[in-house]
C-alpha cells in the first residue's frame, strides 16, 4: 500500500510540487528506495481541515506510518530506513553532521544587506569544509553511495545556487570544484529530477525573507 505523503504546494501554483526542502529530502528517500507513494499537496498559507485535524500544528512534511501523521523530516527519514531497509540510506554516524551549517549560512548571507558583515565568508567556510571532506572521502558524503546526509544536502544545495544566483547573481567559487562535482551528481540522479521544484518556485518561496 501506498505511503501517505504531505508536501508544500508552489506558491501561487495549486497543483505544482512547492518549494521545501524538508519536503522535498522526504521525497527523495522514498524514491531512492522505491516505495510507492501517494503526494498530498499542501497549501500552508490556507491549509486544509482535513490536513489540520491529523496535524494540528500544520507544518510539511508529513506521513503517514501505520494510520499515524509523523511530522520532522530527520523522524520520517529515520521510519523510512526502518520500514523500508533496502537499499540502506543510513550515513555512517562520523559524517552524518557533515555540511550540516551550511543551510543556516546560506540563509544568512542570503537575507544580508551590508556586503562586509562576513556572511558571505562563514558560507565560503562552510562550502570549503564540504569540499575538503569530498576530496578526501567522496564523491558522495560517505563515498561511493549516496546515504541520508546526501539527500538532506541536496534540496539545500539546489535552493543556495538557484536563490543566491537570483538575488545575488552569487555562485559556488569555481575553486571548489569536489562541491561542484558533488552538486552536479546529486541534482542529475533521477530521484532529485523528479522531485525538484522548478526554480521560479524557489525564488518565490524566498522572495518575501529576502525583501523582508
Amino acid at each position: 500500500m501506498a505511503l501517505e505523503v504531505a508536501v508544500k504546494v508552489a506558491v501561487g501554483a495549486p497543483n505544482v510540487l512547492g518549494d521545501c526542502p524538508f519536503s522535498q529530502r522526504v521525497l527523495l528517500t522514498l524514491e531512492e528506495k522505491k516505495v510507492s507513494y501517494k503526494r498530498h499537496l499542501i497549501d500552508l498559507s490556507n491549509r486544509p481541515e482535513w490536513f489540520l485535524s491529523v496535524n494540528p500544528e500544520g507544518k510539511v512534511p508529513v506521513v503517514q506510518f501505520d494510520g499515524k501523521w509523523v511530522p520532522d523530516s530527520d523522524v520520517i527519514v529515520g521510519i523510512i530506513e526502518e520500514k523500508y531497509p533496502q537499499p540502506p540510506l543510513v550515513t555512517p554516524p562520523e559524517f552524518a553532521s557533515v555540511g550540516s551549517k551550511i543551510f543556516g549560512s546560506f540563509v544568512s548571507f542570503l537575507k544580508s544587506k551590508d556586503p562586509s558583515d562576513g556572511t558571505e565568508q562563514a558560507l565560503v567556510a562552510e562550502l570549503s569544509a564540504l569540499d575538503e571532506h569530498l576530496k578526501a572521502h567522496g564523491p558522495y558524503v560517505a563515498g561511493e553511495k549516496v546515504t541520508a546526509v546526501d539527500l538532506s544536502l541536496a534540496p539545500k544545495l539546489y535552493h543556495l545556487v538557484v536563490a543566491l544566483g537570483h538575488f545575488k547573481n552569487w555562485s559556488i567559487p569555481e575553486s571548489l570544484a569536489h562541491v561542484h562535482n558533488y552538486t552536479k551528481l546529486l541534482f542529475s540522479r533521477e530521484s532529485f529530477e523528479k522531485t525538484k521544484p522548478a526554480k521560479e518556485y524557489v525564488i518565490a518561496g524566498w522572495a518575501p525573507k529576502v525583501n523582508a
